[in-house]
Order: structure tokens, then C-alpha cells, then sequence
């Protein structure tokens, strides 16, 4: 008989919330595996009932029900990299943890998601201890933006050298490598830093796009670098890549209305076409 399974697709896992909105979460997560050529899997850890106006419930999911849901997708369909979101409560921690141990070569990237884009907490305080002590260690790299990196070194940010000091003190706190993102910081560029290795250090710039919709965007950066590690370039070459990508989808989706607040990213944008929304 003919053998027709030749061919495979480039999957990637995402572990994360649920956005019913569709701007973060793991609904930001399958549009970039996808735009990005990958195949996109997913453990949903929590539900949330929100839209581009805030959060205004939140439904966690069993831990053991997010377990399942992890175990059917690396034992069948293999992920080639994982991106982990929103973990709301220490003991979806702890299952994460302890599933993710039994397969340490895949790179796992973890965006630290504590506050949406209107301002709503969406992690208990307890949980941020459980994910520095437990989960940090084990990801290639974790990519927390100012307020989050502020909460996991108890430090001030206001300036790029004090986003490498910041960087610096996740690595010694036990992250491999840590990207810290700087698009809260005043003026025309924004500048990420990515840090590895304790003393090594690579900043990135782009112009700042002036736009309310920018909701889901870690979400979306996270997983485009996951999805360029599933592809096989290393670290750097993966989140030159993905800055890239979200440049791109923040400045084709920046003058389109999704509701009445913070609108999400054209994730699907056509470099030669943009979306025109009409008011």
C-alpha cells in the first residue's frame, strides 16, 4: 500500500486562557501558529468572559483536565516548541510543572501574563512565587513585559539600562534567558532586551506605533517566537523574527475598529493589502 504520510505539519502547544473576545489568549496564540505556517495545539487553563473592554469573570479549569489536555496533545501530536499564557492559580502551576519535567527537550516560552491590557488582575498574588521558584527555570526563555518584570524582581523599571539590570536579576533567579519588553516606556522607539547566559545581552528597537489596538500583543509575541523555535532558529533568529511579525500586524490593524476599547492585532495581515474598516 501507498504511504502517504510523508508530509507533517510544524505543531506547536499553547497552554493558556481563553479570551472570548479573540484579541489574547489562546485565541491569539492559534492565529499566529497558523499565520507563522505552524499547526497550533492547545491546553486552555482558564476561561475568561471578556471583550476589548476588560475582564469581567473568570472560570478556572480542573488541574487535571488541563493535564489531560497537555498529555493528548505531546504524546500524539509532538510539539516542537510550547507556549505557556495565563496560569491563574499555584496548583495549575504545580501540574504544569510536573507534566512539562517528563519532556525537558521541548523549549518551552513563557509569557508571565498578570494584568490585561484594560488593567484587570488575572493571577492570584500566591501564584507569582509558584512560577518563580517552579516554572521559570525550566522555559528557554520567559518574556515579561515592565509591569510584569517589576512584580517578579520588585524592582522599578523607567529606562532601558534599568531593563537590562531587571534582566539580569531574572537570570540570577534562575530564567535561562529572559526578553524584557519595553513598549510601556515613554517615547518614539521601542526597545526590547533580551538577556541570557547572566551577562550577555541583545537590545532590539522599532518605531512606536501610535494605537488603542494593542490588545494581545505579548500573547502574540510569545507565541510567534515559539513558533520560529519550532522551525529551528535559535533564540536570537526567533525573536528578531517574531518582532518582526507583530510590527507588521500592530501597523496593519491600527486604524480597525473591534469594539468600543483596546481592539486586537491583524494577525492575518497581507503586507500588499491592508484591512479597511469603515465607520
Amino acid at each position: 500500500m501507498k504511504n502517504y504520510l510523508r508530509n507533517k505539519y510544524i505543531p506547536v502547544l499553547t497552554i493558556a486562557g481563553s479570551d472570548s473576545g479573540g484579541g489574547a489568549g489562546i485565541q491569539a496564540d492559534l492565529k499566529t501558529f497558523s499565520a507563522l505556517g505552524c499547526f497550533g495545539t492547545s491546553a486552555i487553563t482558564a476561561i475568561t468572559v471578556q471583550n476589548t473592554l476588560g475582564v469581567t469573570a473568570i472560570h478556572s479549569i480542573p488541574p487535571d483536565i488541563i493535564k489531560g489536555q497537555i498529555l493528548a496533545v505531546i504524546e500524539d501530536i509532538k510539539p516542537k516548541a510550547i507556549k505557556i499564557g495565563m496560569l491563574d492559580r499555584p496548583e495549575v502551576v504545580d501540574v504544569i510543572v510536573e507534566t512539562l519535567k517528563r519532556y525537558p527537550k521541548i523549549p518551552v516560552v513563557f509569557d508571565p501574563v498578570m494584568v490585561a491590557t484594560s488593567g484587570d488582575k488575572l493571577i492570584q498574588d500566591e501564584t507569582v512565587e509558584a512560577l518563580a521558584k517552579k516554572l521559570i527555570p525550566l522555559c528557554k526563555v520567559i518574556t515579561p513585559n515592565l509591569d510584569e518584570a517589576e512584580i517578579l524582581t520588585g524592582m522599578k523599571i523607567t529606562d532601558k539600562d534599568e531593563m537590562e539590570i531587571a534582566g539580569l536579576k531574572l537570570i540570577s533567579k534562575g530564567a535561562k534567558a529572559v526578553l524584557l519588553k519595553g513598549g510601556h516606556l515613554a517615547g518614539e522607539t521601542v526597545y526590547d532586551v533580551l538577556v541570557k547566559d547572566g551577562n550577555a545581552h541583545l537590545t532590539f528597537d522599532s518605531p512606536k506605533i501610535h494605537t488603542r489596538n494593542v490588545h494581545g500583543t505579548g500573547c502574540t509575541l510569545s507565541s510567534a517566537i515559539a513558533a520560529e523555535l519550532a522551525k529551528g532558529h535559535n533564540l536570537e533568529d526567533a525573536v528578531h523574527n517574531a518582532r518582526e511579525y507583530i510590527w507588521q500586524a500592530i501597523d496593519q490593524g491600527k486604524d480597525v475598529v473591534t469594539g468600543s476599547g483596546n481592539g486586537p492585532l491583524n494577525h492575518f495581515y497581507n503586507p500588499k493589502k491592508q484591512i479597511k474598516h469603515e465607520i
